[in-house]
């Protein structure tokens, strides 16, 4: 099975804090040239900060620029299940690979309810569903029994691991093995290439926003048997990732990275920190180390 790079892209903002859907778009043709796929409104994309009705015009436009050349998941996950219900199905309506579903946060969750969450989503839908693991942000975790039941839903695809966890991963693939077409996708930048060697079906980064060539490096070494050389690229990658994240708060860093490379993706939604100019010195610095400035 051929493998899959997607990046979970980052949303553009205009100075007033309006979206910059244009400059959106720059962003998706530059992760299809690179051979990646799109994740829309993820961690990544500030989807927290966006309203209802922008996630579904943001989506409208990621889908119009992609074009069915690439694959294109986008999250539809809210604290509700009734918010995250409608948005799935205006998803659903407008059309995409899959539809990924953060665990609800702020309010807390047993197994027994986020079953019952993500198993109404998955009723309600056509489009495949995807599980969104990231306890670090939402405070609820999918435990790999969990996972388990759920793979057994006819409409849930596979899950997106954004633990961090090697082990909670390894339970997840161990999940994937015993249930046919069920899928994991690894979200920590620094597996990508152990988690396809351990059964993934491909990667969902953050990082990729930053790096793309260098992502869709690691997978397609991979496809091709060429695992010296997705090595090579994982290394290039875990040392960016080492390098870039010890300045601060993971996404905030790469939307900045990318700013910095790029100034029309604008900065985050307050009240997202502001870096400041000894911050950017620093950032810069690990982006002329890369060669990426």
């Amino acid at each position: 099975m051929t493998k899959k790079a997607f990046v979970a892209i980052v949303t553009c903002f205009n100075d007033d804090e309006t979206i910059n859907y244009e400059a959106t778009r720059a962003q998706v043709r530059r992760q299809v040239a690179a051979g990646n796929n799109i994740m829309c409104a993820g961690t990544n994309g500030d989807f927290s900060a966006l309203t209802h009705g922008e996630k579904i015009k943001l989506l409208e436009e990621v889908v119009d620029e992609v074009g069915g050349k690439v694959d294109v998941i986008v999250n539809a996950g809210m604290p509700a299940t009734f918010e995250t219900l409608q948005l799935a199905k205006e998803f659903d309506r407008i059309g995409v690979t899959g539809i990924a579903v953060i665990t609800p946060f702020f309010i807390a969750c047993t197994q027994d309810g986020l079953i019952r969450h993500f198993s109404t989503v998955a009723d309600a839908v056509n489009t495949p569903i995807y599980l969104y693991d990231i306890p670090a942000r939402t405070q609820n975790h999918i435990e790999p029994e969990t996972a388990r039941k759920l793979a057994a839903h006819g409409n849930i695809a596979g899950i997106k691991d954004s633990g961090g966890a090697q082990e909670t991963l390894a339970a997840y693939l161990q999940v994937s093995k015993e249930v046919e077409g069920f899928e994991v996708y690894s979200g920590p930048d620094h597996l990508v290439l152990w988690s396809l060697q351990n059964g993934a079906a491909g990667c969902i980064s953050g990082l990729g926003n930053a790096m793309p060539d260098v992502l869709a490096g690691i997978v397609g070494g991979f496809n091709s048997g060429n695992i010296e050389e997705a090595q090579r690229q994982q290394d290039i990658y875990t040392a960016f990732r080492t390098d870039l994240y010890a300045h601060g708060f993971p996404p905030a860093m790469v939307k900045r990275a990318l700013y910095l490379q790029d100034a029309s993706v604008g900065a985050s939604r307050q009240p997202a920190l502001l870096p400041n100019q000894e911050q950017d010195a620093k950032i810069g610095e690990t982006l002329k180390k890369f060669g990426l400035l």
